[in-house]
């Protein structure tokens, strides 16, 4: 009975670390702001940023670009957030540590889904865009997981990424071979494809904070029940969990949260995958602490991509999909050449 109580007690304990990591990842979070409206095809000075966020009868040119700017930086920081998130709670579901909502083919469900409305449909609304989104993201999920459980010993962490790479693969596929033939489609979707925040305004920000929110208290709400559920199925059925409405409450918020980023940005990759394991290897395993340490981290992670690609591609811009790509790619075949020494 004492040993019990001291390890309840221990899972009831904030770690060590998080109040310091915390305030780090607000500094941070802070610098990136600043930096997301100070940089870009045209660089704005400290005093001009003041002068456009605090003197709005100013109309200078400089001015106006820096309130331009501020409606993508909070796109970028809210579409970070949802990664962040979607990839714990996905890794959390799969009970993979590399799962990702790119490496598992969601976001690319999604972007096929979007692109069949735009063609077949003709719809244009970024609210009609999240829904097909979601349908795309829940379709494409079930089918990942039903392929990654054939076979004996089910759904593991290497049958989950084979299926979903292949997946995506096909999936990418079938976007190209439906776009190339419509240049309308091409011509409004061919920076969505690689995953862009440029074209976030508080129309897409209004669209997205419902989805965002519900994502995230879903998330939080899930949590409990997630840590019971990395200790095996059925030490977690023993504490009282349902295990099975739990993993698809949470992958429904994961999937949720991945659908509306990339309806509204495109198909944005390894977001998920390095905010979250970041966190982990900083705090520990405890998802009442990752999810909400995920959406700072996956926020911060998205915008210096975003401020990097604006630098590196200026006077114009590398789209930020490109970006976590060259960061994320050799960051996951580290991790899975990992992750196969420690199974050898």
């Amino acid at each position: 009975m004492i040993n019990t109580s001291v390890s309840e007690n221990k899972q009831l304990l904030m770690p060590k670390n998080f109040i310091r990591v915390l305030i780090l990842l607000i500094i941070l979070l802070g610098i990136c702001v600043l930096a997301s409206l100070a940089f870009g095809s045209r660089t704005i000075g400290w005093t001009e940023l003041m002068t456009g966020l605090f003197n709005p009868d100013v109309q200078s040119h400089e001015a106006n670009v820096v309130r331009q700017r501020i409606a993508r930086t909070v796109f970028s920081l809210m579409c970070g957030a949802a990664l962040g998130v979607s990839g714990a709670l996905m890794q959390s579901v799969t009970r993979n540590p590399i799962a990702d909502p790119s490496i598992l083919g969601v976001n690319t469900g999604a972007a096929l889904f979007v692109v069949l409305g735009i063609s077949f449909l003709n719809i244009s609304s970024p609210s009609h865009f999240i829904w097909l989104a979601l349908v795309g993201a829940i379709i494409t999920a079930i089918f990942v997981f039903g392929i990654g459980s054939m076979g004996s010993g089910g759904a593991t962490p290497l049958k989950l990424v084979l299926a979903g790479a292949a997946t995506s693969a096909a999936l990418s596929s079938l976007v190209i071979a439906i776009m190339i033939p419509r240049t309308n489609v091409m011509d409004q979707f061919r920076f969505w494809q690689v995953g862009s925040v440029g074209s976030g305004d508080w129309s897409s920000i209004s669209t997205f904070i419902p989805f965002l929110i519900f994502g995230i208290l879903i998330a939080l709400f899930t949590a409990p029940g997630l840590n019971a559920l990395a200790l095996g199925d059925e030490v977690a059925q023993g504490l009282g969990v349902h295990t099975g409405m739990l993993r698809l409450i949470a992958a429904f918020g994961g999937v949720l949260l991945c659908a509306a980023a990339t309806a509204l940005a495109g198909p944005i990759g390894f977001i998920g995958l390095l905010a979250t394991h970041v966190i982990r290897l900083i705090i520990g395993p405890d998802l009442r602490y990752v999810i909400p340490m995920s959406a700072l981290s996956g926020a911060i992670i998205l915008t210096i991509s975003d401020i990097s690609g604006r630098i590196i591609g200026s006077p114009s811009e590398l789209e930020v999909g490109i970006v976590t790509a060259f960061i994320g790619a050799p960051i996951l075949i580290l991790l899975t050449m990992k992750a196969k020494m420690r199974a050898l």
